[in-house]
């Protein structure tokens, strides 16, 4: 597990996390904080916030190193590993210890662990990715996965976490810039014409904008409309001051939500949206299962399902859609997304969820990918070199700021936060800091303290605990009240253009009262 607090923010895998450690496997846990999942791993790695490349690279120079590779899989399946090896020498335990604060030896420890596992998996979410340096860390888990023959196999691989329940479905539908369905891409001229044919219309080549592009192409008054579903920018997006003035500027904003979400009081048109249990439908979960969505109760007031939405507004357009079902739209999505062609709703209800890819209906879907060969033929080995993060701690600011999720709330709460028995656990933000540094700092359990950044300040409660380290302080971004992306860097990864959530330099302050 590797930048994933796996039990507060996907707790059912987390349990089943539980159930395999107490099986007989064995759990390495890579994490800033000290996690709930650190109780059952046999091997902690306390990295510091902003370093899991140079820990991966640790390990995979342990691999190699002690003769520990697969060198079977890495002839026959894999290209560039040469490149790779050569990029990795330097990444000596005792070199990626000064870097990461984790020891020599435990990196050590970590590294025959896994690559002495008959199958091993690697887990992880955005405490991997919400860097500007998160698709370098993904290529060194690949590295890492590859080099140990760690893909194509059962139990094994290479297992990013989806963070909402259909954040899988809604990217294998092309909810992506560079991409139609199943990740067909636009400048692919063979998947262009299928689809001009498919839909009767003419297409757009160029990719579009990720949302870090989108805020910014609206202050410089190149975006005059944005329409936002089920999305709250204005509370989950970094640098929320810059984010606000976006807001405030767009000519036209229209919300598409279930509530009325901190966005939706700058937008010009409100849309009521149908929740999952008022509408039918599939979503696509984190193993690539497709599953039914049946309706159990009527949508309140004037809110719709989203697809029936978009056809209303299709047709004030003058497009000529005529569905009038879920499942006609989903026998659409089969015609043009291969990994999709052969699911069906007859097939769903019989056989209760199918795995894409699933390429025909005699086809029983993939229970993991990749075996035989990779899509792309051979694996890619890349040479991935560490880099600091864009905000280093100094005199002013002493402190890393990291911010993630409690296990009561969700997101920007827009949901949760509507629940009095989840707001009795937990009603305000706690601001995590660490023992040593409340000491110093003259801060005890439960004291209001001001947290700063170069881009803002918020006021929240202090909890004194372990779980984090001296340097390090944890906030949540559920609560607007102390939003924590006011404090958060908008500095983005040059390839994903994800933020960089997960490290920023901050000062903290008791509030007298």
């Amino acid at each position: 597990m590797i930048g994933s607090n796996t039990t507060e923010t996907h707790p059912v895998i987390g349990y089943r996390i539980k159930m395999a450690k107490n099986k007989g496997a064995s759990l390495i846990v890579a994490d800033p904080r000290r996690i709930d999942l650190v109780d059952y791993a046999d091997v902690f790695l306390q990295l510091r916030p902003g370093t899991n490349e140079a820990l991966l690279n640790g390990i995979i120079h342990v691999i190699i190193k002690e003769g520990l590779a697969d060198k079977k899989f890495i002839r026959e399946k894999t290209e560039g590993y040469i490149q790779m090896s050569l990029a990795i020498q330097k990444y000596t335990p005792e070199y990626v210890e000064r870097i990461t604060g984790v020891s020599a030896a435990k990196i050590r420890h970590a590294a025959r662990l896994y690559a002495g596992a008959e199958s091993a998996a690697i887990l992880y979410t955005m405490g991997l990715t919400q860097h500007i340096k998160g698709t370098n860390s993904v290529l060194a888990v690949a590295n890492l996965a590859m080099v140990s023959g760690n893909i194509g196999k059962p139990h094994s691989g290479v297992n990013p976490l989806r963070g909402q329940n259909n954040v899988q479905g809604a990217c294998d539908m092309g909810a992506l810039p560079n991409v139609l369905t199943g990740y067909q891409r636009v400048e692919d001229r063979g998947v262009l014409s299928k689809f001009r044919r498919a839909w009767g219309t003419k297409l757009n080549s160029k990719p579009g904008l990720t949302v870090t592009e989108i805020i910014d192409g609206i202050l410089r008054d190149e975006i005059k409309t944005l329409y936002v579903m089920g999305e709250n920018p204005a509370l989950s997006d970094a640098n929320l001051h810059h984010v606000l003035e976006a807001l405030e500027k767009i000519d036209f904003l229209v919300v598409q939500d279930i509530f009325l979400t901190e966005t939706a009081f700058y937008a010009d048109v409100v849309l009521p949206a149908a929740a999952f249990a008022e509408k039918q439908g599939t979503f696509t979960n984190t193993e690539r299962r497709v599953q039914m969505v049946r309706q159990a109760v009527t949508p309140p007031g004037k809110a719709k399902p989203d697809w029936f939405i978009l056809q209303e507004l299709a047709a004030k357009l003058n497009l000529n859609w005529s569905f009038d079902t879920p499942e006609k739209i989903f026998r659409e999505i089969a015609s043009v997304t291969p990994d999709y062609a052969g699911i069906t709703y007859e097939r769903l209800e019989k056989e209760g969820g199918l795995q894409w890819p699933c390429p025909t209906e005699k086809h029983p879907g993939t229970s993991y990918l990749h075996k035989g060969k990779f899509s792309r033929g051979k694996g890619l080995f890349t040479p991935v070199e560490y880099r600091p993060s864009a905000e280093e701690p100094d005199e002013q600011y002493p402190l890393i700021l990291t911010t993630g999720r409690t296990l009561f709330h969700y997101h920007t709460g827009t949901m949760t936060r509507r629940s009095d028995s989840i707001d009795v656990h937990k009603p305000e933000e706690m601001v995590q800091i660490s023992i040593d540094d409340a000491a110093r700092l003259g801060i005890n359990e439960g004291d209001m303290v001001g947290v700063t950044s170069r881009r803002g300040h918020v006021t929240a409660r202090a909890t004194v605990t372990e779980q984090v380290p001296a340097g390090v302080v944890f906030m949540t971004f559920h609560f607007h009240e102390a939003a924590a992306n006011l404090l958060t860097i908008n500095e983005v990864d040059p390839v994903a253009k994800i933020p960089e959530f997960k490290v920023c330099a901050v000062k903290v302050e008791k509030i007298e009262a």
